[in-house]
């Protein structure tokens, strides 16, 4: 008898790890065509800057990003729809990228002066079709590189 459940154990983890292969290559392509698995290490984000355009019934919000070495300055602007007016806020702090793709932006200053809660903001950079992406890990938005935006 224990011969046999020891066979039938041997049989099903041949299985499983057949399973697991088939799997593990299914989400090795599919992390391909999404840009996750990619080395982009080598690529420069030195002086480039992100976009986020969001709309709203009310107003329009864009935000930016722009890195420059270890520094980084976030913008946001808010056009309202009914009066036409635009404010903005400027934002100043520090970016850290480590090797897996993880960018990671500390926003503590507000138009040259400490807040006490800075802004802090984590993404995924990715690449698709020759275009930069930055995605944020807490609430899936992307952020694109304004370059290819102006491109024609």
């Amino acid at each position: 008898m224990k011969k046999i459940f020891a066979l039938l154990l041997f049989i099903s983890t041949l299985g499983l790890n057949a399973q697991y292969g088939s799997v593990n290559a299914i989400l090795d392509i599919l992390e391909a065509k999404k840009g996750l698995n990619k080395n982009l290490s080598n690529v420069n984000i030195d002086d480039v800057k992100f976009v986020l355009i969001k709309e709203f019934a009310d107003h329009t919000e864009r935000d930016f990003i722009i890195i420059k070495g270890n520094k980084a300055t976030y913008v946001e602007v808010f056009d309202d729809k009914q009066t036409g007016e635009t404010s903005s806020n400027v934002f100043t702090g520090d970016v850290v990228r480590s090797k897996n793709q993880i960018v990671s932006l500390r926003a503590d200053q507000l138009e040259g002066k400490k807040i006490p809660i800075a802004i802090t903001k984590t993404f995924l950079m990715t690449q698709q079709k020759k275009i930069l992406y930055l995605i944020d890990i807490n609430t899936k938005e992307r952020w694109i590189e304004e370059s290819s935006i102006n491109k024609k």
